[in-house]
């Protein structure tokens, strides 16, 4: 987390500067608002990962004397023949449809569907199922 957490801090340096300067040369207001919360967004992520990476042991993509192998491994468990993140993107892009052309009815509806896709995959494992 040590080097996402310092991605995040040059971010959030890059954006404060970016602001003074767009300040300097053109005050105009917006920009330099947007700028700035930019940098402030940055730098609420970058400290959260440099705070979790205290209380994480030390990963190989924090060690810069690794080798390729320190990384080997199980990664995770990913779901093989799971549908789910397939309803889930098309509850997403409903969502932003209806977002977007601001029809209430639809929000409401891809609303619910994306609820619903989201208990789905996040209980997936935990249902009973018909075919043991």
């Amino acid at each position: 987390m040590k080097v996402e957490s310092r991605i995040f801090e040059i971010c959030t340096v890059f954006f404060f500067l970016c602001a003074i300067v767009y300040g300097v040369l053109s005050k105009e207001a917006v920009g330099i608002v947007g700028l700035t919360l930019t940098g402030g967004l940055s730098l609420i992520i970058g400290t959260y990962f440099r705070f979790v990476s205290r209380r994480l042991e030390t990963r190989p993509e924090d060690n810069p004397d690794a080798e390729v192998s320190d990384g080997a491994g199980e990664m995770g468990f990913f779901s093989p023949g799971s549908y789910w993140p397939i309803g889930l993107a098309a509850g997403a892009a409903l969502v932003a449809i209806s977002v977007a052309y601001w029809l209430i009815w639809a929000l409401v509806i891809s609303v619910v569907i994306l609820i619903f896709m989201v208990g789905g995959l996040l209980f997936e494992y935990h249902l009973p199922r018909s075919d043991h």
